[in-house]
């Protein structure tokens, strides 16, 4: 059984995984606790966003691609810029549809995800990838 799971630790896709999901569900504590506050949804999403972003670089860096270089920081962060505004979008596309911004926000995290890990393997971390 261990040997089985560590096995799957070699995965990057799947240490991808874990590790966002813990950042995710932490990034989305704190979106549904703004939002309970009484903030709107991008402000919700951005406060928890620039909350959980430092964790986030440093773990993916260390546990997923095998790279902490603080000079990868700046483009980490762009990414970020980005996924924040296609996650703002499709939040808002979903709201639209008739969701509340709680069930918007949760629908969101999956293609987000998959955004995410695309921007980092192939933007980011990139020279980490390759190897």
């Amino acid at each position: 059984m261990i040997g089985a799971f560590s096995s799957l630790l070699k995965i990057r896709s799947v240490r991808f995984l874990l590790i966002g999901g813990v950042n995710t569900a932490f990034s989305y504590c704190l979106y549904a606790f703004f939002l309970f506050l009484g903030m709107n949804y991008a402000f919700s999403n951005l406060f928890a966003l620039l909350l959980s972003i430092l964790f986030s670089f440093r773990m993916q860096g260390k546990f997923v691609f095998g790279n902490t270089k603080k000079r990868l920081l700046g483009r980490f962060i762009l990414v970020w810029i980005v996924i924040y505004f296609a996650n703002i979008f499709l939040i808002k596309e979903l709201i639209q549809w008739g969701l509340n911004a709680y069930i918007s926000g949760a629908l969101a995290i999956i293609p987000i995800a998959v955004l995410s890990y695309l921007f980092q393997k192939f933007f980011v971390f990139r020279q980490a990838a390759l190897t």
